[in-house]
């Protein structure tokens, strides 16, 4: 089975995480192309190792910009574990944009996406951006922890039950 995955963050081509999606071990992907989201999202930086999420907040933010992937079933699972999905982010079909080479024109796919959903309505007032880079003008780079983020890591951008 084939999934197309939206990603706009670490996982993006030259990014710290994007090993995941190379690493054979993890499964098959294939890159797709570049895409957007059809609607506008809050993308944001937080907590202390400066994770860019993804805020479930439509007509909020910007369009974003990422990669689309075309991973396999072991390749989103993996994925799933790296994201938490579903106790932290959220995997959601949503509608992508991207330009076909072949028709040299722009069609929307539907694509799975990492949502943030039960966020602290304070980030909403955190700065937003079109697009993450780990070196950007931000001066916010990802920080990898040597070992795996606990829920305490997340105190600041997580609602709790």
């Amino acid at each position: 089975m084939s999934h197309k995955v939206f990603v706009y963050g670490t996982l993006k081509r030259n990014e710290p995480n994007h090993h995941w999606l190379t690493n054979k071990e993890n499964g098959v992907s294939n890159f797709v192309g570049d895409g957007v989201t059809a609607s506008k999202y809050p993308l944001i930086i937080a907590t202390r190792y400066n994770i860019p999420f993804l805020l479930y907040s439509p007509g909020e933010g910007h369009y974003v910009k990422g990669d689309v992937y075309e991973v396999d079933d072991k390749m989103l699972s993996k994925l799933d574990i790296l994201e938490d999905h579903p106790n932290y982010y959220i995997r959601e079909m949503d509608d992508i944009k991207v330009f076909n080479q072949s028709t040299n024109k722009e069609e929307i796919i539907k694509c799975w996406v990492y949502f943030l959903k039960k966020f602290k309505p304070e980030l909403l007032k955190r700065p937003t951006m079109e697009s993450y880079s780990s070196a950007g003008p931000h001066q916010l780079p990802y920080m990898e922890s040597s070992n795996e983020s606990t829920i305490e890591d997340l105190d600041d951008v997580i609602v709790k039950k």
